[in-house]
């Protein structure tokens, strides 16, 4: 089952079931996270919520994304009970390009880096025996639910920031429930863009480059995922193809398993707190910054896998003005 929160003609809030490319209006659902804790406390499967709900024929899918009335297919009303987070070097050759990046002098021996040495230990240790724990990921924040951007929208770009790279993932959407546990609703794509030349200067820089805005859907997959995923990432400048790449993911492509990466997130009980929405995504191997293009505003970035239905299309908008210095007042 694929599921899509949209805007109708009204302005109002629907939720929607994707059958052959043809829409489906669940009746009396306003959310995805309103669906999954009504299936929570029903003791129900969302696949089971969702048919007793019952569905009437909605509006035309394509014309939807092409208005920009799709939103994205998990939120939360209150953006602060939405936390983004993602982990990285997860993926089988994801370490190259990390690893060149933070080489801090690219003619010295500098032996292996931490980055080299994490990815190791996650070859090693990242996919545990069933009901254990394998060793935990790098693991970064982004933000909470306001970082969100709608599929087909635009990024906003910092003006301070330096690069403006796409990074296609799978990501995984939670709620939790009123018992203070965590509930996959289900997959989805994203691209978890961030900016690679800040992190490049120094990898203690991370933290700050992925403190940009992101996306995700324009569909939720529900269910369990095939262990190879084989997608294309894109860049369009000027109506004209200027970057295309096939990315692979799935756990047959990853060091780590998606259990291990869930566990070493929701271990922490802080991240426990029950209605939460959390957005997380599992990491990529395939970056343009690794072949030396710079992505800039006007560009659109394009990425699909079609087990995920509808790509997700985004844009890069112009810079976002910061807060300006000597703004901080005090009291």
């Amino acid at each position: 089952m694929r599921l899509i929160q949209f805007e109708n003609s009204a302005g109002q809030r629907q939720v929607g079931v994707i059958e052959d490319q043809q829409l489906r209006v669940l009746r009396n659902t306003v959310s995805t996270r309103e669906l999954a804790l009504a299936a929570i406390r029903n003791q129900r499967s969302l696949q089971q919520e969702a048919h007793q709900r019952g569905s009437d024929p909605g509006p035309d899918y394509g014309q939807l994304l092409q208005l920009g009335r799709v939103l994205p297919p998990l939120d939360h009303e209150d953006p602060a009970h939405c936390l983004i987070s993602g982990t990285g070097l997860t993926h089988l050759g994801s370490a190259s390009t990390r690893d060149q990046m933070h080489q801090q002098d690219a003619g010295a021996d500098t032996g292996m880096t931490d980055t080299l040495r994490i990815f190791k230990w996650g070859l090693a240790g990242g996919k545990p025996e069933a009901g254990q724990a394998g060793v935990q990921p790098e693991w970064f924040y982004k933000g909470d639910g306001s970082i969100v951007v709608r599929p087909g929208a635009d990024f906003p770009l910092p003006v301070f920031a330096e690069d403006a790279g796409e990074e296609p993932e799978l990501t995984g959407l939670y709620v939790i429930g009123d018992d203070g546990l965590p509930y996959r609703v289900g997959y989805a794509l994203g691209n978890e863009f961030s900016d690679h030349l800040m992190e490049r200067r120094n990898y203690l820089y991370l933290a700050h480059s992925k403190l940009r805005h992101c996306a995700y859907g324009p569909e939720l997959r529900v269910g369990e995922l095939p262990s190879h995923l084989q997608g294309s990432s894109r860049i369009v400048r000027g109506g004209q193809v200027l970057w295309e790449k096939a990315f692979l993911t799935g756990e047959g492509n990853m060091c780590h398993s998606l259990a291990n990466l869930e566990y070493h997130h929701f271990k922490y009980t802080q991240f426990l707190r029950p209605g939460d929405v959390h957005v997380h995504y599992f990491g990529t191997a395939t970056l343009s910054f690794a072949d030396g293009v710079r992505p800039r505003p006007g560009d659109r970035f394009q990425i699909s896998l079609e087990t995920f239905g509808a790509p997700l299309e985004n844009g890069i908008g112009e810079s976002a003005q910061p807060l300006a210095i000597g703004q901080v007042r005090p009291l």
